[in-house]
């Protein structure tokens, strides 16, 4: 089976990526007043005659402020376009911000630009070595751009600075096996879940290992457990529902694509998994379903 099969697509869409500069300003998000231009230098205000000359200072407009705790709550609420246009501004507000630099990371790579979501995760730890977020988020960047071996240094000191967290090995394994290091994946991800026992980010990762190499029964009972846990999301149920369809289980796996998805996106995966099903195994024919995304770019997505 190739590694490189093309995902069924899910509901969420991307943003097409932009610049920041192109962003949503922050202060139209919140409903603030567009901040006052500075005056020109030469119309700064002086001290009138006999005024102190610290008192014209003492005057002046201050500078931008840091958001509250309750508009930081609602930023992460928005949209990924407006999140990182939030987050853009607090670090131009104050560039030593460790929070706003790591939720500006993942905002750019929820917008499919995991070099600049890079790029972010390491100016925090620039100043904070040992952010533990900023680790993670920078392992997930190299991820999500398709150079987990750049990953794998930065996740292993995140697992040394939190050995009872699981967030740094499931990512590990991700790492290890986009680099095909398939049996350290599997290994590190049986760490995962003892630490985190049956969590639906960790089997998911390990039964897209298993199927990527073909072995889709083992990948559909992992899914299958992963799928009755709370926390299971949309993109595990509708790997279950790819893993079903190449295995001809079309009719199963027809009803989770119609669970969640619109009618025109559900007959499109279907069609493309009957074609995929048919398909001579290991050809690596299987026809392109709408917005299709590989195994590697789905496993981005993990925790």
């Amino acid at each position: 089976m190739s590694r490189r099969l093309a995902l069924v697509a899910t509901a969420a869409v991307l943003v097409p990526a932009m610049t920041l500069a192109a962003a949503t300003p922050a202060w139209a998000i919140f409903g603030r007043r567009k901040p006052a231009e500075p005056p020109p230098a030469a119309q700064t205000a002086r001290p009138a005659p006999g005024q102190p000359q610290g008192a014209a200072a003492a005057t002046a407009p201050a500078g931008p402020r840091k958001a509250t705790p309750e508009q930081r709550a609602q930023a992460e609420r928005l949209d990924p376009l407006a999140r990182a246009a939030f987050w853009g501004r607090e670090v131009e507000v104050d560039p030593a911000d460790a929070e706003a630099g790591v939720k500006l990371a993942a905002a750019l790579r929820a917008l499919n630009q995991p070099q600049q979501a890079a790029a972010a995760a390491e100016r925090v730890l620039i100043v904070n070595p040992d952010h533990l977020e900023a680790l993670l988020e920078l392992g997930r960047a190299h991820i999500a751009r398709g150079q987990g071996f750049y990953a794998v240094q930065h996740l292993k000191k995140a697992e040394t600075l939190a050995p009872r967290d699981w967030r740094p090995l499931n990512l590990l394994g991700v790492a290890y096996d986009q680099t095909q290091r398939t049996a350290e994946a599997r290994q590190v991800w049986e760490r995962a879940l003892q630490l985190s026992p049956d969590n639906p980010n960790i089997l998911a990762n390990k039964a897209l290992s298993l199927a990527a190499s073909g072995d889709l029964t083992q990948a559909e009972a992992l899914l299958r457990r992963a799928v009755a846990r709370p926390g299971a999301t949309l993109q595990t149920r509708q790997n279950l529902a790819l893993v079903l369809g190449l295995q001809g289980k079309t009719a199963e796996a027809e009803q989770w694509l119609r669970q969640d998805l619109p009618p025109e996106m559900a007959n499109a995966n279907l069609q493309w998994l009957k074609k995929a099903s048919a398909a001579p195994r290991g050809s690596g024919a299987a026809p392109t379903a709408a917005s299709p995304r590989s195994w590697d770019s789905l496993r981005a997505g993990g925790n």
